[in-house]
This record gives C-alpha cells, sequence and structure tokens, in this order.
C-alpha cells in the first residue's frame, strides 16, 4: 500500500477482471453481502492461543461465504487482564499474533475485525485491526474510552488525540510484501476509516468500538457519513441485568437511524471472572431490523452469527432520504477543526473480495407478506394503527365539510366490507347514529345469492339501513343503446360488458349522494390501484373520500380478523365478518353456469400474495425485478418453511414455483406501468403502511405514457435459462422497447388497460 493523506484513499490497485455472469441464485449477485459476528473462548494473556481460536472461526466463516467476521474488543489479549496490558512480553505477543492470523488469512474470504491493545508512538491504544488476505487494511483507535463503574480503560490506554499519529507502520504484521518497495514501512491508517469493497457494490465497512456507542456523537456516526454502509463493534461488555436489552436498543437505533447495517459481538466464555461475568451477545441489524442474534452465555464460548445485508436496501434508503446527504454537508461544515470528528478525516480505504457467485441460500428472514407482520403482538399493534388511521382520516373529513352522510356499496366483499366498519366506528366517534351511513348493495347479471346476504346480514348487524339497487335493468338498456351483443342474446362478456355494471353502480352511488346530501365512500385497495384493477372515472376508481386506497389486500383480511378479535361490534357482526373472510375473491361480473367455478380475480391477475409482495418491494425498496423474484422464490417456493401470520388460514398456506412466481411478477410490471392513469387521478384517502401508498400527492408520482418494457426485459432476462422459470435461455424477450406487441406497444398498453374490471376509456 502507498502512504497518502489520511483523508485520500488507500487502494489495493488491482485491475477489475472481466465480468462474469450473473447468477440469479447468488446472494452476492442479488445486492446482499453475508457478514458474521462471533465470539470466540478467550485465553487470557495468551495471544498465540486467541489468534487460533481466531484463525478456527475465520475457516468457518470463509466456508460459509462470509465477506466480513467481526470479532470481540482485545480478543486477541484478552480484555479483563488488567495491568497484565502494560507488559512487554504480552504486547510482543499479540504482535506475532497478529501476523498468525494476517498469515493464515492469505486463503480466506472474509474481511477480519480483531481487537488488539497496539503501541504507537510511546502509548497503548485499545485497537481494532481490520485483516484481508495477509495485509493490514487499517488499524482504528477506540475514541473513548469508560472509566466509571467497572471500567478502568485509561489506567491501560491513552484516548487518540491531536499528538495521535495518523498513520501507522504495520510492515511487521502483515503477512504480504509490500509491493511498492522491499523492506520499507508499510503505512495505513490510524484513525476512522472506511473500507469499501470495489467488487461488492454497496459494502463500506466502519468500525467503532465498544462505549463508542453509547456516547451521543459516535464516530459510526461520521463513518456512515462518509459512506460506510456497514458499522462494526468489536466489544467487551461484561453483562449484569437489563444489559443485553440496552445493547439492542442502541444497536437497532443506531442501524436505523444511520440507514446501515450494524454488527455487534460482545465478550464471551474465558474472560476473567473476578468482578465480572460475560454473556457472548451476538447480534446483527439492518436498518433497524433485526436479521440475526446469536444465544448468550454457550458453553464453550463460541459462537458465530451470521446473517445476509441488504447493500441495495441501505444505498436506496439513504438516496431516498436526501436530508442525509445534507447531514453530511452540515457536520463536515461545522466541525472542521475536531481531530476525528470531520469527515475529511476518515480514511478511504478500498479493497477486492472476490465472492462466491455461487448459490449459497439466503441466511435472512423473508416475509411472506412484507405488508403483514408474522409476529402477534407485532400483527396486533399494526391492525390496531391502521384501522385507526382509516378510522380517525375519514372522522376528520366528515368533521371539516360540514357531517354529511356518508353513502358506500355493499358487494359482501372484503373492501366494501372492511370500509363499512370503518365508517360504523367513525359515526360512533362523532356521536352520530349509524343510520347516517346509507348503504347499498346493487347485484348485477353475476352477483351471488351469497354475497349479496351477507351484505344486508352485515349491515342488519352494524345498525345501518341498507337498500337493494337491481342494476339490471339499467344495465341492458345501456348495453342495448351500445348495440352490444349481449343484447342480441349473445353470451359475449367482454370488458364493456362488465364496466358497463361497475360504471352504473358508481352512477348510482354519486346520484343518491347528491340527493340524499352525502359523499361516497371509496372501498377500493391500495392492491387493486397497483394492478388497475378498478374501472376509471364513472367507476369504482372514484369516490369523495377512499379510506382502503392506502391498504393492501394482504393486510385487509387481517384488519378484519382484528376487527372480530377485539371486539370492535357485536358477536352477530363478528359471525357475519368471518363468513365473508372465507369467499372467493370474485368481482361478480360474469355469469356463470350450474357447476361452474365462479369468475376468480386472482386467476386473472394472479395471487394477492404474491402481487402485494411484489408491490412492497417496487414501492418501498425500487429494487430490480430480477431480485424481486429471487426474494419470493426465497419466502414463497415452500409453504412449511419460515413463519406464516397469526390466524392465517392452514388451507390457504400455498406455495409458488419460479415460473408462477416470474410469471406473475411480469403480469404485475405490465398492469403497473399501464394503468399509471387511474393512480395520476386518485381520491384524497390516508395514507396507512409504512410500506408507501399510490397517491400522486404523495408517495408515488410517475407519467400515465411511460413504459415497463425495460423492467420486464431485466426480468426475463435473469431468469432465462434458469431451471423452473419458464423462460427459455436465447435472445431479448419480446417485451424490449420497441419490438411489437411488447410491454410498450401501443396493443400491449391498450389490452392491460381494458381487462376486466379494468378501464372505461
Amino acid at each position: 500500500m502507498t502512504m497518502k493523506p489520511s483523508h485520500e484513499a488507500f487502494s489495493d490497485n488491482v485491475l477489475n477482471p472481466e465480468e462474469e455472469p450473473v447468477n440469479f441464485h447468488s446472494l452476492y449477485d442479488q445486492g446482499f453481502a453475508r457478514l458474521a459476528a462471533a465470539t470466540i473462548p478467550v485465553h487470557p494473556a495468551d495471544p498465540a492461543r486467541n489468534a487460533e481460536e481466531v484463525v478456527s472461526i475465520a475457516r468457518e466463516a470463509s466456508d460459509k461465504g462470509a465477506a466480513v467476521l467481526l470479532l470481540p474488543e482485545l480478543c486477541l489479549s484478552g480484555y479483563a487482564i488488567d495491568d497484565l496490558l502494560l507488559q512487554d512480553v504480552l504486547l510482543d505477543e499479540v504482535e506475532a499474533a497478529i501476523h498468525s492470523v494476517a498469515q493464515a488469512s492469505l486463503d480466506l474470504l472474509p474481511i477480519l475485525i480483531v481487537g488488539a491493545p497496539v503501541r504507537a508512538e510511546g502509548s497503548l491504544y485499545n485497537c481494532a485491526i481490520v485483516i484481508h488476505r495477509g495485509r493490514i487494511l487499517a488499524v482504528v483507535p477506540k475514541l473513548h474510552l469508560p472509566n466509571y463503574r467497572e471500567f478502568y480503560e485509561k489506567r491501560h490506554f491513552v484516548t487518540p488525540g491531536a499528538s495521535t499519529p495518523i498513520l501507522i507502520d504495520v510492515s511487521k504484521w502483515s503477512a504480504v510484501e509490500n509491493p511498492y518497495e522491499k523492506f520499507s514501512p508499510e503505512y495505513v491508517p490510524f484513525s476512522s476509516a472506511v473500507i469499501g469493497v470495489a467488487d461488492v457494490p454497496g459494502l463500506k465497512i466502519a468500525v467503532e468500538v465498544c462505549e463508542d456507542m453509547w456516547v451521543p456523537a459516535t464516530p459510526g456516526s461520521f463513518a456512515t457519513l462518509a459512506g460506510a454502509t456497514v458499522i462494526c463493534n468489536p466489544s467487551a461488555s461484561p453483562i449484569t441485568v437489563g444489559r443485553a436489552e440496552d445493547r439492542r436498543l442502541l444497536v437497532r437505533s443506531a442501524s436505523a437511524r444511520l440507514n446501515a447495517a450494524y454488527l455487534y459481538c460482545a465478550a464471551g466464555e474465558g474472560e476473567s471472572t473476578t468482578d465480572l461475568a460475560w454473556d457472548g451477545q451476538t447480534m446483527i441489524y439492518e436498518c433497524g431490523d433485526l436479521l440475526a442474534e446469536g444465544e448468550r452465555f454457550i458453553p464453550g464460548g463460541r459462537t458465530l452469527t451470521i446473517a445476509d445485508v441488504d447493500l441495495d436496501r441501505l444505498v436506496t434508503e439513504r438516496t431516498r432520504q436526501n436530508s442525509f446527504a445534507d447531514n453530511a454537508d452540515y457536520v463536515n461544515a461545522g466541525r472542521a477543526d475536531a481531530p476525528f470528528g470531520p469527515l475529511s478525516r476518515v480514511s478511504q480505504i478500498e479493497t477486492r473480495l472476490d465472492p462466491p457467485r455461487s448459490d449459497l441460500g439466503l441466511a435472512r428472514p423473508v416475509d411472506r407478506f412484507p405488508f403483514v407482520p408474522d409476529d402477534p403482538a407485532r400483527l396486533a399493534q399494526d391492525c390496531y394503527e391502521a384501522y385507526s388511521i382509516q378510522v380517525s382520516g375519514l372522522v376528520q373529513r366528515l368533521r371539516a365539510i360540514g357531517n354529511p352522510k356518508v353513502v358506500i356499496g355493499v358487494s359482501g366483499g372484503l373492501d366494501s366490507t372492511h370500509a363499512l366498519i370503518v365508517a360504523a366506528r367513525a359515526m360512533d366517534l362523532l356521536g352520530r347514529p349509524r343510520e347516517d351511513i346509507l348503504a347499498y348493495t346493487m347485484p348485477g347479471f353475476a352477483t351471488s345469492e351469497g354475497t349479496k346476504s351477507n351484505a344486508l346480514e352485515l349491515c342488519e348487524s352494524l345498525g345501518v339501513p341498507c337498500e337493494t339497487i337491481d342494476i339490471t335493468p339499467a344495465a341492458r338498456q345501456l348495453l342495448a343503446d351500445l348495440k352490444h351483443p349481449y343484447s342480441e342474446g349473445a353470451d359475449a362478456y367482454d370488458v364493456t360488458f362488465e364496466n358497463v355494471q361497475a360504471g352504473l353502480r358508481t352512477d348510482y352511488l354519486f346520484r343518491i349522494a347528491n340527493h340524499r346530501g352525502g359523499i361516497v365512500l371509496g372501498t377500493g385497495d391500495l392492491s387493486e390501484l397497483a394492478l388497475g384493477w378498478c374501472t376509471y372515472g364513472v367507476g369504482d376508481q372514484m369516490s369523495h373520500y377512499a379510506v382502503n386506497t392506502g391498504v393492501p389486500k394482504t393486510m385487509i383480511q387481517h384488519l378484519i380478523r382484528w376487527v372480530v378479535a377485539s371486539g370492535q361490534f357485536s358477536a352477530r357482526t363478528g359471525e357475519v365478518l368471518t363468513r365473508i373472510l372465507d369467499q372467493e375473491i370474485s368481482p361478480e361480473l360474469v355469469p356463470v353456469k350450474p357447476g361452474e367455478k365462479m369468475q376468480s380475480t386472482q386467476d386473472k391477475i394472479g395471487p394477492y400474495n404474491l402481487q402485494d409482495f411484489t408491490l412492497y418491494y417496487v414501492l418501498r425498496r425500487g429494487a430490480r425485478p430480477s431480485k424481486i423474484a429471487f426474494l419470493a422464490q426465497k419466502a414463497w417456493s415452500d409453504a412449511a418453511r419460515g413463519e406464516w401470520p397469526a390466524g392465517f388460514p392452514e388451507t390457504e398456506r400455498v406455495a409458488y414455483t419460479l415460473e408462477e412466481i416470474v410469471k406473475w411478477e411480469a403480469l404485475f410490471l405490465r398492469r403497473f406501468f399501464s394503468q399509471q392513469f387511474k393512480r395520476s387521478a386518485l381520491p384524497n384517502g390516508p395514507k396507512v403502511m409504512a410500506g408507501g401508498s399510490l397517491s400522486p400527492r404523495g408517495d408515488w408520482r410517475m407519467p400515465s405514457d411511460a413504459s415497463g418494457a425495460r423492467w420486464v426485459a431485466e426480468l426475463e432476462s435473469a431468469v432465462a435459462g434458469v431451471p423452473g422459470s419458464g423462460i427459455p435461455a436465447g435472445p431479448e424477450s419480446s417485451d424490449s422497447p420497441g419490438d411489437e406487441g411488447g410491454a410498450g406497444s401501443p396493443s400491449m398498453r391498450a389490452s392491460a388497460a381494458l381487462t376486466p374490471k379494468g378501464a372505461s376509456l
């Protein structure tokens, strides 16, 4: 390594190899990196044995494909060895141990972060040493030395300051000959540093040591503002009652606030128990989400905790939060005179990993339902908040416009059912009678007796008046006026046939609202808006206020279950709601003959399980389609693996093949782009889920004439030739821009816009 000013980059100067073909199943090709935090059995004041323990667990981490391995504070010497830290014999052996670890790392994959006492310019520092493939990349001294309660680190170590060197000669530790000049010193940063990995985009590592995490302005904060995406904390941290939860709180909050991954490990078995005890806590967080936590108090003291961190997510979150960059500018301008705080003093280093591009699996939880928590307590909390947001939004709107009546169409389906119980609770909070809700059921050509009777019984149980308006005579007249084949006796159940019914229902509701002094309450949900599964204009896309547009279909059912379980309404209402939950999701627009299957929404536009999965990653993460398919396969390929939300029916616990995942994701992408015009004219309604909304005034804005062709092409190109994908290897798919019939072509866009319940243009 060349010696450069500390604010410039230290680089291995390795030429980029030719790009390898992307492996759809490789976590490194899908924007992830496998990271590990470990504890080892400590042998107090025996650096050689400690080095053997480090190398042993490093080999295990390497075999598992880890890019980074974090080990505890002072693990090469032992933390609780008191004044032995000042013995030359010990410090000489620590240096030999560092060299032996570097030597062993020559054929290992991970970047190692190892704790050790380090002598520099006549002082002793508590340091983390960053080692990779025989080389010392950086030596990071601990900036904040605790000297209170059971800690007295200042007895042995020096706090880095103005007299501390910013470079350190590591030639005697390195296992690789200095490539620039034989037998010359090899200087690396002796300061805060960001280690970038050139061939793993987004992987930028920084270190803060133990107490550095507990102070108000942490070194990790400065490092992330300088570009670090992964903060590693080698800690000793003896255990007392409640401290493990304190650590979790600090690590979680740091990872959330910094939009970073945070690795933490504490010392475990083997440290002296003269006055203290040790638990060996390890954990990995990402943007506030716990990915993995190791078991504490492990006999033998050896723990390896592994998780695959989504680097794309970290970069995307920071890109979207533009105040992140503003804060970097503010901090750099405001602390230019501080010795270690300013961003210009954080060293930038680069190395290469050459990670395995094979299928290593995925070591992280992937929720089947990203909008719906698996944990029962969290799900109940989310349902309470979502329902309360919807109710309070409607209460405020009604109060602000003079408390009109609420006009709602009820079909007996999930969405109108949920909108009705939101309206009922809103009336209760306003101190108004539920009779001020004017409900209407409007049977058409295919309305089943079951859904109609459920709608009527639900209204009756809630004390909401409900009238029936048969729209079939008006629909027949309109179809006759249009000279539609159905009016001449043909079984012509096309888009016009369906949208005549959807449009008439909305037309009636708006005229009723005019006549009765009310507003039309929209019932359509977030998933339907994403797919454009609504009739535009005079149809179910339009209303005066829409309470469900911020809630995905997969969450609606859990909201209704929560309403039942929490006793929001009477037992009779709960029985009807439970019955409605068991129905097939259907628009009920096309008549079926006896013995035939009812028209199914999900047969047409795909399972909401998968479509909501795709929606979340498009809307909240901006993820590439191929990555969404990769994650969907991990989440949905095996119904027996992973968690299901509380109360989810056993009979609906299904799995999907890669071919099904690709098929329905491609359909989602085509419809999502071609149906933007419906979302651009979206009525008012509250944002509910943290995953985002599709309001043109809020989370999502895009031109209505944009093409999704490149998104579909990226998906199909990534899975082409992958076994089980259904996409053969070969030339670029027909969805390329400009190709006849592609997603961007007029014929494709018209087809997507005019599918049933699609558009009335």
